[in-house]
């Protein structure tokens, strides 16, 4: 079996595409369809197990691709990481700023340190990364960037300090996409609502019991999947979106529109019109049986 994109099989090829986070979760799955594209895919990330494994299922499904285990938030690291990237592939031509991660606590709860980590690894981090592959590579031929933010319109309850990051990642890029277009780079960001991927069994206590029930509270009556994210950033990367830029893409079937006191109709028979591309898609425990 191999990644069912909805794009053509050669849209990336030649070209080399950073994935940071790259090992799990919805950056696993947006690396298998970019070198599904023909793309050389650079993952990155801390745990070089995960990375490894990753890699490894590439190259099985005839992928091109390396990793760098790297601490986005260790600026030095960051440099470094880069520079070897362009000594090896000598050009990025696409950076996918997805790596990031958050625990559920209330805000009266979060402790200085919590809270400065959870900035450092989805605010700070992504903007060394970025900085430094425009600096590095893009300044000097073009390129695209897709940062991956969260549903945090309503705020997010629960993950306060994930969602000021968030917010902060939006209005990153928005600057970046006016300060960088001269070199003909692109900067665009994502927003997932509710998606099926590893990062929900990560959860416990409260918040893991309502994850089976989250379906309930979005108006297509679902929770996405990884491919769907993917699908997002690969047409965000591609030729069709050269002339977006600046712009933040909400995937979240319509969960973050309305309001609370909006009731929601419940689910018509056969109306559940998910897309799955993802050959080796990974279903949550959580959701295991739903």
């Amino acid at each position: 079996m191999s990644y069912n994109s909805i794009f053509r099989t050669d849209l990336f090829a030649g070209q080399t595409i950073m994935v940071t986070g790259g090992g799990s979760g919805i950056g696993r799955c947006t690396a298998h369809e970019l070198a599904a594209l023909g793309a050389h895919v650079v993952l990155v990330g801390r745990t070089i197990e995960k990375l490894e494994k990753t890699a490894g299922e590439i190259s099985q499904d005839n992928g091109s691709v390396s990793y760098y285990s790297c601490d986005i938030r260790d600026e030095a690291s960051v440099k470094a990481m880069v520079e070897s990237v362009i000594a090896a592939r000598g050009q990025i031509h696409h950076l996918v700023n997805n790596a990031g991660g958050q625990y559920p606590a209330p805000l009266a709860s979060i402790t200085l340190k919590g809270f400065e980590a959870v900035v450092k690894t989805n605010l700070v981090g992504g903007f060394l990364v970025a900085r430094e592959v425009f600096n590095q590579s893009m300044k000097n031929s073009g390129g695209s960037i897709v940062n991956m933010l969260a549903d945090m319109w309503g705020g997010m309850p629960g993950m306060g300090h994930s969602g000021a990051a968030r917010a902060g990642m939006e209005n990153f890029t928005k600057t970046a996409a006016v300060e960088w277009g001269y070199a003909g780079v692109r900067v665009n960001a994502v927003a997932p609502g509710w998606i099926a991927s590893s990062g929900m069994d990560t959860y416990e206590g409260a918040f893991k019991a309502i994850i089976p029930v989250l379906r309930e509270h979005v108006p297509l009556k679902r929770i996405g999947t990884e491919s769907e994210v993917s699908a997002a950033i690969v047409f965000l990367l591609s030729p069709g979106a050269a002339f977006i830029s600046g712009t933040t893409l909400r995937i979240d079937g319509a969960s973050s529109q309305g309001t609370r006191a909006f009731p929601l109709a419940k689910a018509k028979a056969g109306s559940d019109q998910a897309f799955n591309g993802f050959h080796r898609a990974y279903l949550p425990d959580v959701l295991k049986g739903e």
